[in-house]
This record gives structure tokens, sequence and C-alpha cells, in this order.
């Protein structure tokens, strides 16, 4: 089951809060063999999947108490290896109770055989620090193909502001699955519904007994597939977001949340004191590494790295401290601390340094669509930055990634909304999508015949994301396993080829690119018959292989965009001519710019190619053209060049 319950995001940014319901039970349900015949290739069948609230108004504040229960039935007897569930809580969603079982077939009548072995965990079990996150995990014993797991929970919300998602849809099949939820009448909520383009989510608005009951129904889900490259299930399953608006006590109406003022009204509360006192060391440390520099820039860029090199990320959090950034002194002290610490500590040193503009700013990741607009209630965030204004442009300041360089925001936030304090009231703005210019990949390979092999040597050059990206994957690696990173990256041809020796440069300046000069050859790659050579040029084929699938449900997404840069040179070898030289292509469309040029001047063949993406996340619309783009380019990838002895 996919799972967020108040457990760490993918990405391990704990500011995120998130939720994935469970089911209930009660319907008419059909016989094992029922079940099997209409779904012949799972393990388990999820029967119902429930959550219920009841939201009310006690000693004049907000009561939510939210019940979740699910049910669900092993198919085959591979499924009886699924034998655990869990769930998760904490300090602001607290668990009031719970109950779990098996229900087996026993000659004929339902049998309930109670879950006994159950453990609590603290959901980062590897931290070196303190979580209040609690993962209850169950383990259902006596199962069979037939054989139901049962369980329900009741937990509380500490603070109204949390009430979070609804996700209709599981990896396993869905019978049944809703949400209900009843309120007293002085409480109106909000919600909005996402990837439901045909309104198959059923919904109704009742009355029963002075209370509104909201509900919204969805029955036979098919289960989610997971395809590599996919943006995540948010952009995809049919999610349900809700959020109390407002309610009244005594006449008086309370606003809670509904619109972007109200969302930054909340978030302000937890920041309004930070950093107001000043801490003697760390402004010392502050100054002596800014002293050098004569404008904000450079002093901000400083401070920048400095943060990224010497105070650790670990992403925890503990109650409100999920929302909560701590003192810069404290994050000083320790040395490590999560996104929103990492905010602190380099606007804290920035007002230290006397640099205006500086400021911390509550942002989500790519693995969140909505926007402010959409969505203005705290799941459209799980992560903060620091930014800094320069002029008129923005500076996005995200110290979790060690690698990436002052000037480019991290890659997970491309495109994505910041809000901030500016002067009082809040504003947003837009992250830009680094363009492919930025993120270069650059080789320059001179290529000689010797015999049956093709030798060569060439320099590599990456900048933006791929500079950062392949020395995070690379990290410490030495000796061997260094060199077959490395001879992973500059790769020619075919599994022949030699890597003979390489040379790094610029690993430690993130304003320079990671640059690799490398020796090689290439054996059993040219063809030679009679006084004909044949080469292809192409050693690297860049996007040959993603071609998307035409089932494919998802939208694709690339991490980043890239321009690919390869210079070929080719010296010719004496007495040869060139008897055939394939032709040069360009292509331009929406998705890609290619352009594929030979170049003949005297003894050297040159084979220029350019390969610059435009688009970050591929629209399933968008999938023909990117089929029809790459089979053109392998097309021309098969040319082969044909060289003819005088």
């Amino acid at each position: 089951m996919i799972r967020m319950n108040w457990l760490p995001s993918s990405n391990n940014y704990l500011f995120c809060i998130a939720f994935l319901s469970f089911g209930c039970i009660g319907q008419a349900q059909n016989s094992l063999q029922e079940y099997k015949t209409a779904y012949p290739n799972f393990n388990e069948l999820v029967l119902n999947d429930a959550q219920n609230y009841t939201i009310s108004i006690k000693d004049k504040k907000l009561k939510i108490i939210q019940d979740n229960q699910y049910e669900s039935m092993i198919l085959s007897e591979n499924g009886i290896q699924n034998n655990q569930e869990s769930f998760s809580y904490s300090e602001l969603v607290k668990l009031n109770s719970y109950d779990a079982y098996t229900v087996i077939n026993d000659n004929g009548k339902e049998r309930k055989i109670k879950v006994t072995q159950t453990t609590e965990k603290q959901a980062q079990e590897s931290s070196v620090f303190y979580n209040d996150i609690k993962e209850r995990q169950l383990t259902f014993p006596n199962l069979e193909a037939g054989a139901k797991k049962v369980y329900h929970y009741q937990t509380e919300y500490i603070d109204p502001y949390l009430l979070h998602q609804f996700i209709f849809g599981s990896n396993f099949p869905v019978i049944n699955s809703s949400l209900e939820i009843k309120t007293d009448k002085e409480i109106n909520i909000g919600y909005t519904i996402f990837n439901d383009p045909k309104n198959t989510i059923a919904f109704s608005k009742t009355e029963k007994k002075g209370k509104w009951i909201y509900k919204w129904t969805l029955n036979n889900i098919k289960p989610v597939k997971y395809e590599s490259n996919s943006p995540g299930y948010l952009y995809l399953i049919p999610t349900l977001s809700i959020f109390i608006k407002d309610y009244t006590v005594d006449g008086k109406t309370i606003p809670v949340l509904g619109t972007e003022q109200n969302l930054f009204d909340y978030y302000k509360g937890f920041v309004k004191n930070l950093n107001e006192k000043e801490d003697p060391d760390l402004k010392a440390l502050t100054l002596d590494i800014t002293k050098n520099q004569t404008n904000d820039v450079d002093k901000i860029k400083s401070i920048f790295y400095w943060v990224k090199d010497n105070i650790k990320y670990i992403a925890f959090e503990n109650g409100y401290e999920g929302f909560i950034p701590r003192e810069a002194s404290f994050v000083y002290k320790r040395k490590f601390g999560d996104c929103k610490d990492m905010a602190s500590i380099i606007s804290g040193m920035a007002k230290y340094a006397n640099i205006p503009n500086t400021t911390i700013a509550w942002i989500g990741t790519r693995s969140i669509p909505y926007t402010y607009a959409e969505l203005p209630t705290p799941s459209v965030d799980n992560h903060m930055i620091a930014i800094f204004k320069s002029g008129e442009e923005y500076l996005f300041l995200d110290a979790t990634d060690k690698e990436t360089r002052y000037g480019i925001p991290t890659a997970f936030i491309q495109g994505k909304e910041a809000m901030f304090n500016n002067n009082g009231a809040y504003k947003i703005i837009p992250v830009p999508v680094v363009p492919a210019e930025k993120n270069e990949i650059k080789e320059v390979v001179k290529l000689a015949i010797d015999k049956t092999k093709l030798v060569g040597s060439g320099t590599m050059e990456l900048s933006g994301y791929n500079r950062s990206h392949t020395l995070s994957r690379i990290g410490d690696a030495s000796n061997k396993t260094r060199f077959e990173m490395i001879k992973s990256l500059v790769l020619k041809g075919n599994n022949k080829f030699n890597l003979k020796e390489f040379k790094e440069e610029n690993i430690t300046e993130r304003e320079k690119p990671y640059a690799i000069a490398f020796t090689f050859d290439l054996d059993n790659y040219i063809i030679k018959v009679d006084k004909e050579i044949y080469i292809n040029l192409f050693l690297d084929k860049i996007y040959d292989k993603l071609t998307i699938e035409k089932d494919r449900i998802s939208k694709f997404q690339f991490e980043f965009l890239t321009l690919n840069t390869i210079q070929y040179e080719l010296e010719i070898p004496k007495n040869y001519t060139v008897k055939y030289l394939p032709k040069n292509c360009s292509i331009d469309n929406a998705l890609l710019k290619a352009d594929l040029i030979y170049t003949l001047k005297d003894t050297k063949l040159q084979l220029n190619i350019s390969i610059s993406q435009k688009k970050l996340l591929l629209d399933t619309t968008d999938f023909e053209l990117w089929n029809e783009t790459i089979k053109k380019l392998k097309t021309n990838y098969t040319e082969t060049l044909i060289l003819l002895e005088k």
C-alpha cells in the first residue's frame, strides 16, 4: 500500500505531512473464487478503504476525531507473504485506539483471530536524533487464500490546520473507497478534488441530527501501476484535499484556511521570533568568512557555501518542530539540521553580515503538483529554503544538496512556488526551471584508427545539475570503484571500451565544470572489407533507449534539462579518402532541439552533435511527438561513414 501517514516523505523533507486512508467493512462481498476470477493477476484485493471524520466544537475549540478502517482479502498463496500492515501517529496526530484481526473461513463461518504480534517503533530507527513519529506495525496470523486482514484505528488531530488528503487508490485493486466528514453546523469546510476529470467520485451532503454529513465514494478502482520517471502518485491518483475554512463561536467567525493569506498567517506564527537573540560566536564567524567580500552577492555566496560544507543535512521532526525552524545559534552549535534549520542559519548569518533582502521561504518539492492558488493549505508545502533578492532577481538558497552551486535552485524545486514574508505581507514567487544550456555535458573526443582498433582521447565537462548530481553519486569512492564509475561516465561505443587513464579537475570548485580528461581504445568497432572501412561515429547514442511505452498512464518527468554537445574528430588514415559521408540532420520541436553536423577539412572529419531538452515534464499528449523524435534520431544514429583506400 502507498502510505504517507506522518511518515517521512520520499525525499526526506519532514516538513511534509501527508496521509493515505484505509478502508471499512460492511457491504455484501463475493466469494474468493469470484474475486479470483475478476482479479486473476493479483495476490490481494482491498475490499474497503474508508476514513471518517467527526469535527465538532468543544469548549470553544475545534475537536477533530478521525476513524480509519481497512479490509483486504488474500487471493493467492503468494499473497500470504504480505502479512504486515502499519499506520503512524505522532504528537500532533495522537493515537486514541486501534484493533486488528484476521478473518478466516471456519467450516463455512467467519472467525476472527486477533492480531497479537504488534510493535511500536520510531519511524526512522537509524536517526541520530529524537523523532516522535511512531509506527504501529501489525502482523496478521493464520493468513491463507480467502482470509481477510482487518484493522481500524482512531486518531485525534491536535491542530485543525493539518487535515490533509484522502487518496482513492492503492497498488492493489480497491472495491470501495470512501471519505465521510460529519461536522457541527457552525463549522465550514472546504475541499478540492484532483485527478478526477470525469467526475467519477460520487458526492453527497446531507443533514442528520443537526449535523452536516459530507461523503465521497469511489468504487472499483484500478491498481496504481508503477512507471519509471513518474512525477508521483499525486499527479495521477484521484485525491481529495480537505480543510476547515472557518468556524463560529459565540457569534464570532474564526478563519482557519481557504486563502493564501490564511495560510501565511498560520506559517508566520512559527517564525515570528526567529533569530532575535544575537549569538556572538556565530556573528564573529560570519564576519570572518565575509571579511574579504566587497558586495552582498559575494557575501551571501560565502555564507551559503559555508553552511553546505559545515552543517550536515538530517531530516527530522518532533511535533511542531516539523514546522518551526530552530535558532541559527542552536544549528551552529550542533552542526546539523533539517531544511528549515539550514534556511534559518543562512538567513541568520545574512543578518549578521548586514545583507538585506534575505529571508526564509516555504516551498513544495516537485512531488507535490499544487500551486498556492489551487490549494492554500499546508499540503502544498514540504520544504523550506532561504531566498536572497539581488536587484530584481531572486536566488533560491537550498543547502540540503551539498553539491548544487550558488545561483541555481536545487533540482527538486524547479518550477515550483515559494511563499515568504515580504515586509509583513506574503509574497509568492515562481522558481525558474534551469535551462538545458546551464546543465551542459560537453565532450571533445579525438579519434584515430590503429589497425582494428579505434583509439582516442577526450575531455568531458559537466556543468550545473549534471556536475552536482554526478559528484554526489561518485562521492568519496576511490581506487577500482572510482575507476569503474568514471569508466561508465565516459563509455564509448560498446562493451569493448577500454579506459586507459583519466584525470579529474574542479572536484571541489563548484563554480567550475567538473572535468575529466581520458584516453581509451575500442576494439572490434570498425569494420574493414577489402579497401573500405566502415565507422559509425555516434559513439554515444543519446536518448536512443528512451522510447515511451504506448500504454503509459503517468506523465514522464526528467530530473532536469540537459544540453549534450559532443565533437568527434576522426583523423583520416593516410591513403584513405571519404567515400560516403552521412547527411546532416536538424530537429527542432517543442520537446527537443538536435543538430547532427558532419564537417570535412583536410584529413580531419568532425561530427558535431548538439541535443537540447526543452520540457521538464512530458504530458501524455507529448508522448507521440517524443517517440517520433527519438525514432528520427535513431535513424541517423545508424548512419555509417565509409572510407576508401586510394
